[in-house]
């Protein structure tokens, strides 16, 4: 794997640690949990009501019942009419959700107690203890405890604060049993085993939204319209008039609820052996660390158009499986493993975006040494993210250029020279090439390997080649050769062009710390071999009638050379030459043209 590669993983591996640690701290300091607690409100809405609870009714004091027996709160002689007429019905318990703890009249509390102790199972809710522990009532625990009758903590432990959303159930508070627990255990006719209940209670998993729990108007009981109804069920009376202010935000629907209806959600819950329940603690850190680690992997993929729509994807799929685990009775941590999963994906994409715009910076580099600059992008584009350039089979010319007898001359100068004598050639030699359009291959010694429609494609790739070759000799051997003269290095030189078009196969070849673009098959051999041929010729530029047809307009300085032999070629090759002024060379006479 090369350096770059490697850095990259380590740094995206290092990111999904950080990550990972990052929301396990959270999660640990609980700065979220308000908005994990949200995402199970959300799960209570996609799963929609359940419809009552079969075994929980409760008895309202609401509008109709207030018009018929007057302004709440009734005197204790009305409510134990109440609670006689529920217990004519014969109920599995009662659950007095009205909190008797001052003293009215006497005959009054007399009523009330007559009422209780005829009443069978009964539970009565409180919300405060004595400094004994027991419930803080006007009725003296010492006679409850005889009568057998129960007591419980009617408040809710996240139910204190204003606005709280009631989601659990305690099993206890300040050592007396909640209300739900002791009409539980009342019902059921043994121990409420603590198992399901966290530190923060137990899940109350809520048949619906309020008015889900049947709730019969306590003035209907009183006239015997109920009986059949309440009979064998846990039945709990309590006021249900929004307007008695006992309500209670909840985390199913948009109304608030009464809160005898809460506390027959909690007994169902119970009664049912708590069917929501957290998911350990351990599972839920797991997840956090694989969503980390999964984001990290996801990144390893070099396109933040992959990996951010894997990670959002990843995301939409953990949530469809946290809806499936609630629905089945097992409430998973949202909110961390989503913020490990965005960490992580979000800054491997960021390392990404970082390292594919410094690969970018140094492929430009590369391929700016031998692609002109105006098509250097559209290469970029056509080998990717990577530095390598895909194999190509393109139509296009193929040039070759030699500075002839150079090595002789060469070596009678100081090495100094050779290499400012060389440098001066190649550069304006190559801007030609490069200012046509064309790429240049390689530079051997002092000769040069160019083709032009190649990597990206032009149609008129011949016509580009034959103007580069022109400029080479009419315009940049003379500015080179002027340039010999002024600084004392000899007689001008001349050159050799070759040029020939047809199929070429091109793209980047060798490894990742060295590799190089090349040009390949029997159009570039025919170039090289052309550009020799120079040599027995008087013409300093040799154009094959490949490149001759492949012109897309007309070139009115072409003229016939006439059939040359060629190496490697069984039928001599029609060659073409440009007409140009003729550049004296040692012992040479100036350079002939063939008429058409």
């Amino acid at each position: 794997m090369p350096r770059a590669s490697r850095r990259r993983v380590l740094l995206i591996a290092a990111i999904g640690a950080l990550a990972a640690a990052l929301a396990l701290l959270a999660r640990s300091s609980g700065v979220l949990d308000r908005q994990e607690r949200n995402t199970v409100d959300a799960r209570f809405a996609v799963r929609g009501d359940q419809g009552p609870p079969a075994d929980v009714v409760v008895v309202g004091i609401e509008d109709s019942t207030t018009r018929a027996l007057g302004r709440w709160p009734f005197p204790r002689d009305v409510q134990a009419r109440i609670i006689t007429a529920v217990a004519a019905a014969k109920p599995r318990v009662i659950g007095y959700d009205i909190e008797l703890r001052d003293r009215t009249t006497d005959a009054a509390d007399l009523a009330i107690l007559d009422a209780i102790d005829a009443a069978g199972p009964i539970v009565l809710a409180t919300t405060g203890v004595d400094q004994n522990g027991d419930a803080d009532l006007f009725i003296d625990p010492a006679s409850l405890r005889d009568a057998g009758i129960a007591a419980g903590f009617a408040a809710f432990s996240d139910r204190g604060a204003p606005g709280a959303v009631v989601r659990s159930v305690p099993y206890e508070l300040e050592g007396l049993a909640s209300f739900a627990v002791a009409l539980a255990r009342v019902a059921s006719g043994r121990p409420v085993p603590r198992d399901g209940f966290g530190d923060g209670g137990a899940i109350i998993d809520y048949a619906g939204e309020a008015g889900t729990v049947r709730t019969i108007p306590a003035i209907d009981v009183l006239r015997g319209d109920a009986s059949a109804a309440l009979r064998d069920r846990v039945v709990i009376i309590g006021a249900t008039d929004a307007r008695i202010n006992d309500v209670s935000r909840v985390p199913v629907g948009d109304l608030p609820m009464p809160g005898p209806e809460v506390n027959a959600n909690a007994v169902a819950t119970i009664l049912a052996g708590v069917p929501l329940r957290d998911a350990p603690g351990w599972l839920d850190a797991l997840v956090v660390v694989a969503f980390a680690a999964g984001g990290a992997l996801l990144g390893l993929r070099r396109s933040s158009w992959f990996t951010l729509p894997a990670v959002i994807a990843a995301g939409v799929l953990y949530v469809v499986a946290a809806q499936a685990a609630f629905q089945a009775g097992t409430v998973l941590e949202v909110v961390y493993p989503l913020l490990a999963l965005l960490l992580a994906g979000v800054g491997a994409s960021a390392v990404n975006f970082v390292a594919i715009d410094r690969e970018r910076h140094r492929v430009r580099a590369e391929f700016a040494r031998f692609v002109p600059a105006a098509v250097v992008d559209d290469v970029i584009a056509s080998a990717g993210t990577g530095r390598r350039l895909g194999g190509r089979r393109l139509y296009s010319t193929v040039m070759f250029a030699d500075l002839r007898e150079f090595t002789t001359r060469a070596e009678q100068l100081p090495p100094e020279t050779v290499i400012e004598v060389l440098n001066r050639y190649l550069t304006g030699m190559s801007d030609a090439v490069l200012d046509h359009g064309g790429t240049l291959v390689s530079y051997m010694g002092d000769g040069i390997m160019a083709i032009f429609g190649a990597p990206i494609e032009q149609p008129d790739h011949a016509d580009r080649a034959v103007d580069a070759a022109r400029e080479m000799l009419r315009v940049r051997l003379p500015a080179f050769n002027a340039w010999c003269a002024g600084a004392g290095h000899g007689e001008p030189f001349r050159m050799g062009i070759g040029l020939v078009s047809g199929p070429v196969m091109s793209g980047n070849v060798g490894s990742d710390r060295r590799m190089e673009y090349a040009a390949v098959g029997d159009t570039t051999n025919s170039a090289s071999r052309l550009q020799g041929l120079t040599k027995d010729t008087p013409h300093m530029v040799l154009i094959a009638d490949t490149t001759r047809a492949a012109l897309t307009r007309v070139a009115a300085d072409l003229v016939p050379v006439g059939a040359l032999d060629m190496r490697g070629k069984a039928v001599p090759t029609a060659v073409w030459t440009l007409a140009a002024p003729a550049v004296p060379g040692p012992g040479d006479a100036a350079e002939r043209t063939v008429g058409p």
